[in-house]
């Protein structure tokens, strides 16, 4: 199993605590960097919830095939 495998997981047994995180991973960044990235680290945020989100209504709890495709670039197709 890989990492992003594992982070999954983790991610879909918790997503409240997940979303919590990235809140505060955002603020801190936020604050190292004055605020400069904040509508980028706003719309990562946003984009990341909505991920749990969409996730945890479907009841997969962070499983593989989230995207279609597959989990690979390009939707598993050589390059």
């Amino acid at each position: 199993m890989s990492i992003v495998d594992k982070v999954k997981q983790m991610l879909g047994q918790s997503p409240d605590k997940a979303k919590h995180g990235m809140e505060k991973a955002g603020d801190k960044i936020d604050e190292h960097t004055g605020g400069k990235y904040a509508d980028k680290i706003d719309k990562a945020q946003d984009k990341a919830g909505d991920h749990i989100d969409r996730n945890n209504e479907g009841g997969q709890g962070g499983g593989s095939g989230s995207r279609p495709g597959g989990d690979e670039p390009g939707g598993g197709q050589p390059a």
